[in-house]
């Protein structure tokens, strides 16, 4: 049998990253929090928690932290149907992409968050490896590019994100005078998000069959990288709806307009039975049919 009393005195170390911080957290002595979790580590005969500034769970440890949110999730949603008012609050904890962060999830999820009183814990990731986050425990669902199967969970095919290729008119003028030539793509700089980052490589397999140039930036900030391509740093994926305006007024002008990426993105969610997890999948998915004009009337028809 599991001991859930030791098992919220882990999680709470590894969530807040310190025994004095979830001493604090739970209201009782890091004493406590030190006996529980150092007496279920010698009942389980395995380390949970590796002790440092902060705390990080072992592979055991994040397995357990996970079961035990998916509990807390359940004993919140029975304490709301049954009236009562010591319920804590429901952190949901979801790995996303930053370009969906920066662009369509904060729209879409806006009005259930407020419905259903709930909060988020949002780990930022590129699209290809956001769901590794949901593998390893760390979350509990995510907007994912990835479509191998994850044990547990269903995937639902949310829509495609639009990426261009784009550039200041300044820098295409000093980099591509005589047009987008492979040649010329050798010598300008390039920004990527990271190093997992392969849209622009996909965009130059795609639009003129050569490999990425070793000449590139490595921006990991969605705000930062469009700062950079404004500031005529280099060429670089973006996706349209973040850059409409600014190809629209001339800031920033499309590479190939022909030669768009699409990027297929997907909801990844545990088989949990949840209400707040299926109210949530229903949001997004109302909200990609009707993205050109979602309207609030329409997402909240649960």
């Amino acid at each position: 049998m599991l001991d859930y009393t030791a098992l919220v005195a882990v999680h709470a170390v590894i969530q807040e990253g310190s025994f004095e911080a979830a001493a604090r957290f739970l209201g009782i002595t890091p004493s406590a929090i030190s006996q529980r979790v150092r007496g279920y580590e010698e009942r389980l005969g395995a380390l949970l928690i590796i002790r440092g500034q902060p705390c990080m769970p072992t592979d055991i440890g994040r397995a357990l932290c996970a079961h035990v949110e998916k509990v807390q999730l359940l004993e919140a949603e029975i304490a709301e149907l049954s009236g009562s008012k010591e319920a804590l609050p429901v952190h949901l904890k979801i790995a996303v992409n930053a370009d969906s962060l920066a662009t369509w999830f904060p729209e879409a999820v806006a009005d259930f968050i407020k419905q259903e009183k709930v909060f988020l814990n949002l780990f930022v990731e590129d699209e290809t490896v956001t769901a590794d986050k949901l593998r390893s425990g760390e979350a509990m669902a995510a907007i994912t590019a990835q479509t191998a199967p994850i044990t547990g969970c269903r995937t639902i095919h949310l829509g495609k994100m639009v990426y261009i290729a784009c550039a200041t008119p300044s820098f295409i003028k000093s980099y591509f005078p005589e047009g987008f030539t492979k040649q010329a793509f050798t010598q300008a700089p390039c920004i990527c998000f990271e190093k997992h980052d392969g849209l622009q490589s996909q965009w130059l397999q795609q639009n003129y069959a050569m490999p990425l140039p070793p000449k590139i930036h490595y921006i990991p900030s969605t705000q930062g990288f469009l700062n950079f391509l404004l500031a005529g740093a280099g060429w670089g994926m973006q996706p349209f709806p973040l850059v409409k305006v600014d190809i629209e007024e001339g800031r920033l002008i499309e590479l190939q307009p022909k030669g768009a990426v699409e990027v297929d993105l997907y909801w990844v969610v545990p088989r949990l039975k949840s209400d707040l997890f299926e109210k949530l999948t229903h949001y997004l998915k109302v909200f990609w049919s009707n993205k050109e004009n979602p309207t609030r009337d329409k997402l909240l028809k649960i």
